[in-house]
């Protein structure tokens, strides 16, 4: 069973810490998923009787972990939706990639993106057939371990294209760490991506909330010192 982090939590919204491994809500998988648990904890805190609404405004990859909102009323879920489409509701990521990259380098990347639905993988086209899809990115470290190197990457997504992260870094840079689908074949589910901070506007109240949370687990302990040292500057 799966513990549920709740990091903040008021009459419209509710900010839990997504594991990797479980998905953002059902599907074809059989796997846990995250908009389950929280309709399961918010039923029996509050005693609540028949189904619990919970809307789903944004998601995550299966195996990327990460900080996430979901929406407890259908007007929160309105406006942060809306937030969303006007990438007004910003969203942060840390990366690990197979590579050395110089520290310091900083770079907006911009593609046309679509996806495969049969292959479910992104692949880069024109501005006919794909979205416009960027991001900008800045390497905080890099490191040899096991005689492998290793950059840590900070991502600000400005688009939340199907596996933009994943497939942008590889064409640029380099392929995240386990990333099987746009890297080479790896065993480990360990994929090196979590969503370290989100920025959006409370949907009821005028007010900017900002909610953080620094991997510890594998791949992030390669890099543990130096994430702890810059957890005042994330």
């Amino acid at each position: 069973m799966i513990d549920l982090k709740v990091i903040y939590e008021d009459n419209h919204i509710i900010v839990v810490e997504k594991p990797a491994g479980v998905l953002s809500q059902a599907g074809s998988l059989p796997l846990t998923d995250l908009l389950t648990l929280i309709k399961e904890y918010l039923k029996e805190k509050y005693n609540k009787p028949g189904n619990v609404f919970l809307g789903l405004v944004h998601r995550l990859d299966t195996n990327v972990g990460g900080v996430m909102v979901y929406a407890k009323t259908s007007k929160a879920a309105s406006r942060l939706s809306k937030e969303i489409r006007n990438h007004d509701f910003n969203k942060n990521y840390l990366a690990i990639i197979e590579g050395t990259v110089e520290v310091d380098k900083t770079e907006t990347l911009t593609d046309y993106l679509a996806k495969d639905e049969d292959k479910k993988l992104a692949y880069f086209t024109n501005s006919i057939e794909g979205k416009i899809s960027t991001l900008t990115y800045k390497v905080l470290a890099n490191k040899i371990m096991d005689n492998r190197p290793y950059s840590l990457i900070q991502i600000e997504l400005e688009t939340g294209r199907f596996h933009q992260i994943r497939a942008q870094l590889a064409k640029h840079l380099y392929p995240i760490v386990n990333d099987s689908k746009y890297g080479k074949k790896q065993t480990d589910f360990a994929l090196g991506l979590y969503s370290y901070k989100i920025i959006f506007k409370h949907p009821t109240m005028d007010e900017i909330l900002s909610f953080k949370l620094l991997p510890k687990d594998y791949p992030f302990n390669i890099f543990s010192n130096e994430i702890s040292k810059l957890e005042d500057i994330l």
